[in-house]
C-alpha cells in the first residue's frame, strides 16, 4: 500500500482471489450462471456460422451464375417457350454454357411391363438438350449422360429420386425401364441437383425418343451459366433474346437465390438466439450481484477490521469490485470453453467446416467484464459505505 492509502493492483488481485477462495461453492454456482450465457451465445453464433460456411461452400461449388428461363409465374395461360429458346440463349455473349429440358406430358416410366398404368410414382419424363447436370452443377453417381445423336439407341438417365422409386441403385448391363410400350436402356443415374431439385424425380430422354413419345419440341426450362460479372445484366438480355418483342413472357430466375434466402433466414434466427443468450447473461449477472451483496453482508466484520486498520473507502470498494470482476471472468472463460466445445462437436458431427467468429469469443469475454463491473458496482459501493463502528460491532 502506498503512502496515500492506495492499494497496488497486485495486492488488489491477491485480495480478490483470497475472497473468492473462501467461498468456493457459491463462486462455482455464480460463475456457472455467467458460463451458461456465454456458452449459449458462442455456441449459437458458432453453429450458425459453421452452417453458413457450409452453404457458402455449396454456392461456391455450384456457382451463383446460373440463370433459368421458364414460362413466367402469372395468372392466365402464358405462352410456352419457343423451340429455338436454347439456340437463342447460346448466341448471347454473356452465356458460357446452356442446356434445356422439356416435359413429355403423356409419357410414363415403369419398372416393368406388369406395373399397372396409374402407378407412375409421380415420375415424370423430360426431353433434354445439352449437358443438363454440367450446367446445373449436378453429378452422375453411376453411368453417363444421354447420347443425343440421331442414330443413338433409345436410352434414359434417371434422376436421384426416380432411381430410388424404380429400385435402380446403379447402372448395370441389364438396367432398363419400361417406357412407351418398349424396354429402354438406363445409361446413367444422377445425384441430387441442389439448384433444381424438381428434376430429381424425372427421367431424361433424348429428343428423338421424346418425339416418339409425343413431345411437341418446346422446352420447359432453359438453364444457362453466364459470366459471373454480368449476372444481373444477363437477366433482361436473356429474356429478350429468347422471345424478342415480348420478354415479359419469359421468366428468368437465379436458383441459387433460394439458397441465399435460406442463409438469410439462418442469420435472422441467429440474431434471435443471440438475444436469448444475452438474456442468459443478464440472469448470470444478477446472480453475480446477488452473490456479492450476500458476501458484503457476511464480511461486515472483515470490513470493520480493515477500516479500523486504516483502509479507506475506495480500498474496500476496489476489493469487492475486483472480486466481482474475477468471478465474472472465471464464468466467461468457462463459457467460452464450453461454447467452443459444443460448436466443434456439432459441426464435426454434421460434416460442416468449423467457423467460429473471433468477435464472438472476444465479445463473450468482453461481456463478462462489463457484466462483472456493472454487477459489482452496487455491492462494492455498499461495502465501502459501512461505518467502521457498525462493522466492528459484528465481530
Amino acid at each position: 500500500m502506498s503512502g496515500r492509502g492506495r492499494v497496488s493492483p497486485a495486492d488488489l488481485l491477491r485480495l480478490g482471489v483470497f475472497g473468492l477462495r473462501t467461498r468456493p461453492g457459491r463462486v462455482v454456482l455464480s460463475a456457472l450462471g455467467i458460463a451458461i450465457g456465454i456458452a449459449a451465445m458462442i455456441a449459437v453464433v458458432g453453429i450458425s456460422s459453421s452452417s453458413k460456411a457450409k452453404v457458402d461452400q455449396v454456392l461456391d461449388a455450384l456457382g451463383t451464375n446460373v440463370l433459368t428461363a421458364t414460362q413466367p409465374q402469372s395468372f392466365g395461360d402464358p405462352p410456352p417457350l419457343p423451340k429455338t429458346a436454347l439456340e437463342s440463349a447460346l448466341r448471347q455473349d454473356a452465356v458460357q454454357s446452356a442446356a434445356a429440358v422439356g416435359t413429355v406430358p403423356d409419357a410414363a416410366v415403369y419398372r416393368n411391363e406388369f406395373v399397372p398404368t396409374p402407378e407412375t410414382k409421380g415420375i415424370g419424363v423430360m426431353a433434354a438438350w445439352g449437358d443438363v447436370p454440367k450446367v446445373l452443377g449436378g453429378k452422375l453417381v453411376s453411368g453417363r449422360w444421354i447420347d443425343s445423336s440421331a442414330d443413338a439407341p433409345p436410352q434414359v438417365v434417371l434422376g436421384a429420386d426416380a432411381a430410388e422409386a424404380l429400385g435402380i441403385d446403379r447402372v448395370r448391363p441389364d438396367s432398363r425401364v419400361w417406357m412407351g410400350g418398349q424396354w429402354v436402356q438406363v445409361v446413367g443415374i444422377l445425384g441430387k441437383i441442389q439448384l433444381a431439385d424438381d428434376l430429381d424425380n424425372q427421367v431424361f430422354v433424348p429428343r428423338v425418343l421424346a418425339a416418339d413419345l409425343g413431345f411437341d419440341g418446346a422446352p420447359t426450362a432453359v438453364y444457362t451459366r453466364v459470366d459471373p460479372s454480368r449476372v444481373e445484366e444477363s437477366r433482361d438480355v436473356l429474356a429478350g433474346a429468347i422471345r424478342p418483342g415480348s420478354p415479359q413472357d419469359v421468366g428468368v430466375t437465379r436458383p441459387s437465390d433460394a439458397l441465399k434466402a435460406k442463409d438469410a433466414t439462418d442469420e435472422s434466427f441467429t440474431g434471435l438466439l443471440v438475444g436469448i443468450g444475452g438474456v442468459a447473461l443478464l440472469v448470470g449477472g444478477i446472480g453475480v450481484a446477488n452473490t456479492m451483496v450476500i458476501t458484503v453482508l457476511e464480511r461486515r466484520a472483515e470490513v470493520g477490521v480493515r477500516r479500523a486498520l486504516g483502509a479507506r473507502r475506495r480500498n474496500i470498494r476496489d476489493q469487492f469490485l475486483v472480486e466481482s470482476l474475477l468471478l465474472s471472468f472465471l464464468g466467461g472463460v468457462a463459457g467460452v470453453v464450453i461454447g467452443l466445445g459444443v460448436t466443434i462437436v456439432f459441426a464435426l458431427g454434421q460434416g460442416w467446416p468449423i467457423a467460429i467468429p473471433v468477435w464472438a469469443v472476444a465479445g463473450g469475454l468482453g461481456a463478462t467484464v462489463v457484466i462483472g463491473g456493472v454487477s459489482g458496482l452496487y455491492p462494492a459501493a455498499r461495502a465501502a459505505r459501512i461505518p467502521p463502528t457498525s462493522a466492528l460491532a459484528a465481530v
